[in-house]
């Protein structure tokens, strides 16, 4: 992504996935949950270039391979079903039949091919999905380009969420107007490289399966592959993008003159949702973003600022509003990055902390104070090269414990 961002690209309040023309959606509840929305559904008007990116674990949910199989027939998906409570994960052969079963449910309800289905689930591993109130949901479900029913499939994606997480950008592709929207959900086992956690986004814009999985696949690795909340990577995280063309534009390309802007918004989109999953961390009370600069690289920078931002020492400190600066520096000595112990610089906010490892002058208990506030910067510079690299997370409360202690209780 550029460093200046396009004048043409524009937020959007109220934002939400039906925005882009030709996107539908729905949530409800069917019975996975007690009574909040566990099913929802985006459904394009028109089949759309797709391309996704999905969690490194070696254990693979059932709907991601299936939803690979999708994408890999033709590059193009008309429909994505999602469930929340039940994550479809280590159950074999069989949740592999019932990710199918949703596929071809939702085909069958609304007239798709079967192979332009794809299909998610988060949620508790290893129970057997109840596909048959699954099943019966999804003749229930009723997609629109509605406000409300866009809001009915944020929620219907949540687990330990507690609010939903939703972005829009409008921008021009010569003289089309396009916009790009997407939702997310994600709250514990967050960590790089992809985390529990599942991102959709929609849009309007005319391109290849095979260049949107180019920029899809670049912007991750800057923005959701950038934050970690407790350190754990789980079983179903994907990020899918759809692009339905019905903006009318001519093809998008690496070589069109408005790529870059294309990468921008779609940079943009997924930073912000990526952001709100850190904030909305299990049981945080603080957003914590980490730069770092002078690295020899910019994978280097990220892997650092990924470093301390996942530090169980360094979130606690956080959240105990204390200015243990020790703790950073200690995590560049195993971070795996290039660095010299002898030229840190360290800030924590505005108030500098080390200058070429040299201890500066400052109030603790005006970092103390800064660090009550709900959104923490920490930047370090290690004068090593010209990588620069960004991290977000959260900080680590008793919560998290009380939370994670009865999940499946």
């Amino acid at each position: 992504m550029a460093s200046i961002i396009s004048s043409q690209l524009k937020k959007i309040t109220g934002s939400n996935i039906t925005l882009p023309k030709g996107f539908t959606a729905a949530g409800i509840n069917c019975g996975i949950k007690f009574k909040k929305k566990d099913l929802g559904i985006i459904l394009s008007e028109k089949p759309a270039s797709a391309a996704a990116v999905y969690t490194t674990s070696k254990i693979k949910a059932a709907p991601l391979e299936v939803t690979k199989e999708s994408i890999e027939t033709e590059g193009l998906l008309q429909a994505v079903i999602v469930n929340s409570g039940n994550a479809n994960a280590f159950t074999g052969e069989q949740g592999r039949m019932h990710a199918y079963a949703m596929c071809r449910e939702v085909s069958e309800r609304f007239g798709l091919l079967d192979h332009h289905v794809g299909v998610a689930s988060t949620g508790i591993i290893g129970e057997t999905m109840p596909i048959e109130k699954i099943l019966q949901g999804i003749q229930q479900l009723t997609p629109a380009a509605q406000v409300d029913r866009a809001m009915e499939f944020s929620q219907s994606i949540l687990t330990t969420d507690t609010k939903t997480k939703n972005a829009c950008y409008s921008f021009n592709i010569g003289e089309s107007e396009v916009i790009l929207a997407g939702t997310a959900k994600g709250s514990g086992m967050i960590h790089p490289n992809m985390a529990t956690m599942l991102s959709f986004l929609t849009t309007d814009a005319n391109i290849s399966s095979e260049h949107l999985h180019l920029a899809l696949k670049k912007v991750t690795d800057q923005s959701f592959n950038c934050i970690t909340v407790d350190g754990e990577t789980s079983t179903n995280d994907m990020v899918l993008i759809l692009a339905n063309g019905l903006a009318g534009h001519e093809e998008l390309s690496p070589e069109h003159p408005d790529w870059g802007t294309f990468l921008q918004a779609l940079t943009l989109t997924c930073t912000e949702l990526a952001k709100s999953i850190a904030r909305d961390g299990e049981g945080a009370t603080k957003l914590i973003e980490v730069t770092v600069e002078g690295a020899a690289t910019g994978d280097e920078a990220r892997a650092a600022a990924k470093s301390i931002v996942g530090s169980p020492l360094v979130k606690s400190a956080i959240f105990g509003c204390d200015p243990n600066w020790g703790r950073i520096v200690a995590v560049l000595g195993y971070a795996g990055v290039e660095i010299c112990p002898d030229s840190i610089d360290l800030s924590i906010g505005n108030f500098p902390v080390l200058r070429q490892s040299k201890i500066e002058d400052f109030n603790h208990d005006e970092i103390s104070d800064y660090l009550t506030g709900s959104e923490i910067s920490i930047t370090v510079n290690l004068h090593k090269g010209n990588g620069k690299g960004k991290a977000w997370g959260c900080d680590l409360t008793y919560d998290y414990v009380q939370i994670n202690s009865s999940y499946t209780t």
